[in-house]
């Protein structure tokens, strides 16, 4: 049986991708890593790790075993909890990823009573638009805005999301209102940041349209801005503009139709036997604040 020093050493390794800097936060040589890290190869009759003068990285075998014993030492992590009690007052870091914009407007102003019920735990919130990997990146979970794929990650939906054409009242003034999908092929569009085409359900199913305009940006922020100002006809989700279609300053675009069904607001996190307390603990503070029907639906 592999001795569980080797697992934390291995794991050490990967994370600080140095055996030096794994020897110095464990308090063993170099040297003794190394012959850790031989001995645990030996063991499985695999290289795991390649290493050069300037750099260590996981070979396929490594990769796979890697995600494998950060699972078994989390489960320790979290029987050690359980053991000491701490399961219901967290501690340590928690480490999210979330996109800019729904971080920004729906994660960032609950953080203090979530804060405020866990005062030992401390939060770390990145907010990007791009799919971070949660493993490598050392992520306790991500919010996602996807149809999600199959992938090794665990997924819990947190609410459905809804997304809307819509522009300002001053463009449909200047431009007519879209009386079918086919129309607004005559119309200025507001491509996503992504530049992926809308894909749409509408009365007769599925649909791909890509919509073409003048505006390209990289910023889901700036097409949000945009569209309010009038610059054209833009695919939104309604926790990002239910104030404007409420008082407004922007209307909905063909009802008929509305963004796939199938994106969904979820978390994402390693699949792992055990899920630590203090991930399970704001999954839920955040599926309790988003559902069934979330508020900014209301």
């Amino acid at each position: 049986m592999t001795n569980l020093g080797d697992l934390e050493i291995f794991a050490s390794v990967v994370t600080t991708g140095s055996m030096s800097l794994a020897g110095r936060a464990l308090g063993f040589s170099p040297a003794v890593i190394s012959k850790r890290i031989k001995r645990l190869e030996d063991r499985l009759g695999t290289r795991l790790l390649q290493r050069t003068t300037r750099q260590i990285s996981l070979t396929e075998a490594g990769q796979g075993f890697y995600d494998r014993v950060l699972a078994i030492l989390a489960g320790l992590e979290e029987a050690e909890a359980y053991i000491a009690g701490r399961s219901a007052q967290m501690q340590g870091t928690l480490k999210i990823s979330a996109p800019t914009s729904f971080g920004r407007l729906h994660i960032a102003p609950h953080l203090k009573a979530f804060m405020q019920a866990h005062p030992d735990l401390a939060i770390n919130l990145v907010l990007t638009d791009e799919f971070i990997d949660i493993v490598g990146g050392g992520y306790d979970l991500a919010i996602r805005i996807a149809e999600l794929t199959d992938s090794s990650l665990v997924a819990r939906r947190l609410a459905l999301v809804r997304r809307v054409l819509c522009a300002s009242p001053a463009y449909i003034a200047a431009n007519g209102m879209p009386e079918d999908i086919d129309d607004l092929r005559r119309h200025t569009c507001l491509p996503p940041h992504n530049n992926d085409p809308w894909r749409l359900d509408g009365p007769k199913g599925a649909l791909i349209f890509r919509p073409e305009g003048r505006l390209i940006t990289n910023s889901s922020e700036v097409v949000r801005e945009a569209v309010i100002a009038g610059l054209g006809i833009a695919l939104r989700s309604t926790w990002d503009i239910g104030p404007e279609l409420r008082d407004g300053r922007l209307v909905q675009v063909l009802p008929a139709y509305e963004g796939s069904h199938s994106v969904t607001l979820s978390a994402v996190y390693p699949s792992r036997q055990f899920l630590p307390a203090k991930v399970r603990v704001f999954i839920d503070f955040l599926a309790e604040l988003y559902g069934p029907v979330p508020y900014w639906e209301r």
